[in-house]
């Protein structure tokens, strides 16, 4: 029998284990910006502190999804009916370092992520919410791949811009996201909010943990609609995919997504998803694109010029390519093992 003395202690014992294996709440909140769901899940504060970063995060990603439109009244959509005309116009602050950034992500992919194809981007239709039906007029697609733009065309002095380019006009698409993930986090962390994510349809940034693991994130699998496998994030990272599945129509059997080659002006069509993480969400936004039209056969290059690290591309074959680096952080989930080619490491 347990003498009276020994009771308190076993009482301190049981709290201090409960209190040890007790996870913090989770505050979760749901949104729709930038053409997608997005997720939020913020760990380790009270309710108070997490509504109020929700506010804050929700108020910013409105702003930037109608400031970076390309095809709707805003600051992005005035710089575009602008840079036809070939002369200086100013622009709003708020898109210089938006601006800037794609131009050193383009210049770093030799312009396989290339922003200013906006032009092709319309032409194939893929700038409407409502998916094309039908194939754009080559001629009109040779025209712009011949007059090629991109955002070296741009000449800018402060908060002042014009193009040398009359073909020009820019698509944040394949950038918006993780630029705007990426001011989300910055602003979590403002807040003292240190253990977070922000998932914008599978495209995310992850700081901290949940509770005491890590988080755990799954790749799609291409062509069925499963995961292929799982990542465990290390600290503050991002993933990206992009995939031939996101937006497309099928023309007489065959696939055409809106991942566009800028060399051919038509959808890249060695690739089916590419998956990269990086430390912020728009190098990883704008690499997972570059890489995608890259293919197999040029990727491992461009990663290396992106200082990309962890990457997998997944070819039209269903063949998987990695480098060292992603093979040790990636653990499929099917039940068989894939093909998979391990490059030299980047």
């Amino acid at each position: 029998m347990l003498s009276d003395r020994f009771i308190p202690l076993l009482i301190l014992l049981t709290l201090l284990l409960s209190a040890c294996s007790r996870q913090p709440e989770i505050h979760n909140q749901r949104l729709l910006v930038f053409g997608t769901i997005i997720d939020i899940s913020i760990v380790g504060v009270d309710k108070n502190t997490a509504n109020n970063a929700f506010k804050i995060i929700e108020d910013d990603f409105k702003y930037m999804h109608e400031a970076w439109h390309a095809w709707q009244p805003g600051a992005l959509g005035r710089i575009n009916n602008l840079l036809p005309t070939t002369a200086s116009f100013t622009i709003a602050p708020s898109m210089l370092p938006v601006i800037q950034k794609a131009t050193a992500l383009s210049d770093q992919s030799n312009h396989l992520f290339n922003p200013a194809i906006g032009n092709l981007i319309r032409a194939w239709g893929f700038h409407s919410n409502d998916l094309p039906t039908k194939l754009p007029d080559q001629k009109t697609i040779h025209e712009l791949v011949k007059q090629n733009p991109t955002m070296d065309d741009l000449e800018l002095n402060g908060i002042t811009m014009r193009s040398r380019n009359s073909a020009m006009l820019l698509d944040m698409g394949a950038f918006a996201k993780g630029y705007g993930i990426d001011v989300g986090i910055e602003n979590l962390r403002k807040l003292g909010i240190d253990n977070a994510i922000i998932n914008a349809g599978g495209d995310l940034r992850a700081i901290g943990k949940k509770g005491d693991r890590n988080w755990r994130i799954g790749v799609r699998h291409p062509r069925n609609n499963s995961i292929l496998a799982s990542i465990e994030m290390q600290g503050d990272e991002s993933i990206f995919t992009s995939g031939d599945y996101e937006r497309f129509f099928d023309h007489e059997g065959k696939r055409y997504h809106h991942i566009i080659d800028p060399r051919t002006g038509y959808p890249a069509d060695k690739t089916t998803s590419v998956t990269v993480i990086h430390s912020d969400g728009a190098t990883a936004d704008a690499a997972a694109t570059a890489l995608f039209i890259a293919g197999p056969e040029q990727w491992h290059a461009i990663a290396r010029q992106m200082n990309i690290k962890y990457v997998m591309l997944i070819d039209k074959h269903g063949h998987i390519h990695m480098n060292p680096a992603m093979q040790k952080r990636i653990r499929f989930v099917t039940d068989t093992q894939p093909e998979i080619t391990i490059s030299e490491p980047l």
